[in-house]
């Protein structure tokens, strides 16, 4: 199962005021593991970028002087997202200006559906609390204390791993070898490694009889006299 974890940086919060996208990061999933494989753009917005804006990620026009316009660049981002879901925290932001852009250039818009919402499960799984991504790092014990400002690709990695997280966590494959009786560790590729540990058969316990003795048996029933109308009676 493919996914793409997904994050955009932008000239300011609405593309229904003319903001534009200015990076776009998107990392590749496989079965809910990073594959390795990204998409890193930046993008030239053809406008100026709000003050506010570039104080939470730190990029300015003049560095994107000489990067692509998103015209040149929308079949590599097509090309890569397919149309496989999309983890996006706060999917209605991105997806508006991702759609925005799209349409700019005559391209047919993705729909909502593709989005998966991280805000929107983090909301559900843990209600009241704040959930923006910096605050699921805290929560899930993920290590951003290189995010000194948003960056689309670092955040769309740390992204994955709270996605991860919110699905239930990491678990290690795991092997029964009837032949070792061993449990072992999967590779990612699926290829037993070394085993968690051996099972030493001299020192298994012989298998106990579950029948209460008579003994048990009394000590029950003496017990039920003590209640009112016990169920165990009806």
């Amino acid at each position: 199962m493919r996914e793409i974890a997904l994050d955009t940086e932008t000239t300011g919060i609405s593309p229904r005021d003319g903001h534009r996208i200015i990076e776009i990061g998107a990392l590749e999933l496989m079965h809910h593991l990073p594959t390795g494989r990204s998409l890193h753009l930046y993008i030239n917005p053809e406008r100026d970028i709000d003050e506010g804006a570039i104080a939470v990620h730190g990029i300015t026009l003049d560095f994107l002087a000489d990067k692509p316009i998103f015209a040149d660049v929308a079949e590599e981002f097509l090309a890569f997202i397919g149309s496989d879901p999309l983890v996006i925290h706060n999917a209605s932001f991105d997806m508006a200006f991702i759609n925005s852009e799209l349409t700019r250039v005559d391209r047919p818009v993705l729909a909502m559906a593709q989005s998966i919402d991280t805000l929107a499960m983090a909301r559900k799984k843990f209600p009241g609390a704040q959930a923006n991504l910096d605050a699921l790092c805290r929560r899930f014990e993920i290590d951003n204390s290189h995010r000194d400002l948003h960056g689309a690709l670092l955040d769309a990695d740390l992204l994955a791993s709270v996605y991860i997280e919110l699905l239930g966590g990491r678990q290690p494959g795991l092997l029964l070898d009837a032949d070792q009786n061993s449990m072992s560790k999967m590779s990612r590729d699926g290829v037993a490694e070394e085993p968690y540990f051996q099972i030493d058969e001299k020192n298994i316990r012989p298998i106990r009889a579950h029948a209460p003795t008579d003994e048990e048996l009394a000590a029950h029933a003496e017990f039920l006299a003590c209640l009112k109308d016990p169920i165990w009676n009806q």
